[in-house]
């Protein structure tokens, strides 16, 4: 079963356009929501949870979101820039005033991933750091039976030490409590580790939606010591580096003299392709 199926999900604002997005979660499946600054992620992500108006259809599993919204938001954990609006607020404070909206609360549970995280409800917003605020809003979002978790920019602002904390957490989540997760993020080195799942917008389009390791194994890293040798290869996205060009290849290009290949990062697909994008809409 499908955890997450948006169907042509569309917001029309006066300078940008999130037109017809469609991709799938697929059940028990990490699924990494990336694109460059403006692409429309956090638009997507609002699109799906309501927090905006959007033309298009939202099915998570099996139930139309929109249809029945309270039902399902209760299978639905959510996990954004943290609790800026809350400084001064204690946890227990906001626990008190969240729990009441789900009616399978679970107390232990909650209580379980407090201690697994090392909280105290006692600890005002302002006092944890950006990595204990992230732990605290997962502690909240899945201690009402949670099935679906969608994040919004999660690992933004942590340290490479609380990121990789952060991920070995998502894993266990996956893996123990058979969630299944939408994350959009522009940390790729993230979604390298515990991705199964990308979906690629760019400029309010999908331009992909793969498994990452099929989007990895379409193209190479190129390396041309001319910009003439990378024209004459077709390269996507040539760009000048410090000792040459780099541009990405189809992994079915034949191999050419003179041009080093390597394995191509998410970064550098976003990269080369965007400048593709970026040269074809404004010439």
């Amino acid at each position: 079963m499908k955890a997450l199926e948006v169907k042509e999900l569309t917001k029309v604002y006066p300078e940008f356009t999130l037109d017809k997005i469609s991709f799938c979660v697929e059940q028990g499946h990490i699924c990494g929501l990336i694109g460059r600054n403006g692409a429309g992620k956090s638009t997507t992500i609002k699109g799906i949870l309501r927090l905006i108006s959007t033309a298009g259809d939202v099915v998570v599993f099996g139930n139309d979101f929109y249809k029945d919204e309270i039902a399902t938001k209760q299978i639905i954990g959510y996990v954004g820039g943290g609790f800026r609006c809350y400084p001064m607020n204690t946890l227990i404070a906001i626990r008190k005033a969240y729990a009441p909206f789900y009616p399978t609360w679970d107390q232990s549970k909650y209580e379980k991933f407090l201690a697994q995280f090392e909280l105290s409800e006692r600890k005002k917003v302002k006092e944890l750091s950006e990595g204990m605020k992230v732990k605290f809003a997962l502690a909240l979002a899945l201690s009402h039976g949670a099935k679906l978790l969608i994040m919004d920019e999660p690992t933004s602002g942590l340290d490479p030490l609380s990121r990789e904390e952060f991920c070995d957490i998502i894993l266990r989540l996956v893996r123990e409590e058979g969630v299944s997760v939408l994350f959009s993020t522009h940390i790729t080195s993230d979604l390298m580790r515990i991705a199964d799942d990308i979906v690629y917008i760019s400029q309010g389009r999908i331009l992909a939606t793969c498994p990452l390791k099929e989007l990895l194994g379409k193209y190479k890293l190129a390396h041309f010591s001319s910009l003439a040798d990378a024209t004459a290869a077709n390269a996507i996205g040539v760009k000048s580096v410090k000792d040459g060009y780099e541009g990405l290849l189809s992994c079915d290009t034949q191999r050419l003299n003179g041009v080093t290949l390597s394995d191509a990062t998410i970064d550098n697909i976003i990269v080369h392709l965007e400048k593709t994008n970026v040269e074809e809409r404004y010439g």
